[in-house]
């Protein structure tokens, strides 16, 4: 983590994504910028946790370790996420892994101030609400397809989760790590290589050795039955 002293950035950014509608006097609020590169982890689960994060520019994953020692795939985050609203109210370390994907930057807003001037701001509070319920929505969601749905279904929702458009290309993952993924699937590696090499000879993905390439993205819908991990 690297933080950036920039206000112009800062204030860019607070303008973008409406801070003035949340926090009175944004500009003397005690802000912070912090950049992130693609893999790092920004919150490690079971630590302790000292500042909300907004996340205003890439994109981070949420995931979840269980005993065997592999992580389940809890969701993806956008701008404008919140990192760290769980730990704030109920005052708990941290619940979920979060790893940038790609680089990332985030305004930092320390507990103490928020705990000594915040509690009683109503609009940061229903702000805060929103995304707590949203979090909760999506956390369900990624239950209900860990524990019901097939491998199949899962690993569809996974890349229409992940990948991004590629011109006249279609989606592409760039990704080599297989056994990863399949950790993050609930599943193993042996079992989603036979997926990709089924959905590949049904001409729906094609797999190099450096990446997966959507050719047929309506069957991927279909499959993933319209289920995000964000």
């Amino acid at each position: 983590m690297k933080v950036i002293e920039d206000s112009v950035l800062l204030h860019g950014k607070l303008t973008e994504y409406k801070f003035q509608q949340i926090f009175t006097d944004v500009d003397v609020l005690p802000f912070v910028l912090q950049k992130y590169k693609a893999g790092e982890i920004l919150l490690h689960e079971g630590t302790d946790l000292h500042s909300l994060l907004y996340l205003v520019e890439g994109k981070v994953k949420a995931t979840s370790s269980v005993e065997t020692g592999r992580s389940l795939l809890l969701r993806f985050n956008h701008p404008l996420a919140i990192i760290g609203d769980i730990e704030l109210v109920r005052h708990v370390p941290v619940q979920s892994q979060i790893t940038a994907v790609t680089d990332c930057l985030c305004i930092a807003l320390s507990f103490d101030y928020i705990y000594n001037f915040e509690m009683n701001n109503s609009l940061f509070l229903k702000n805060l609400l929103s995304h707590l319920s949203y979090k909760l929505q999506t956390s369900t969601t990624a239950s209900r397809v860990n524990l019901l749905a097939s491998v199949e279904n899962r690993f569809a929702s996974y890349l229409l989760s992940t990948t991004t458009p590629d011109n006249e290309f279609g989606l592409e993952l760039q990704t080599t790590n297989i056994g990863e993924i399949a950790d993050l699937l609930g599943t193993t590696h042996r079992h989603l290589n036979r997926v990709i090499r089924d959905l590949c000879e049904r001409g729906v993905i094609e797999k190099s050795r450096r990446a997966i390439r959507i050719l047929d993205e309506q069957v991927l819908e279909e499959m993933s039955q319209g289920i995000r991990y964000e």
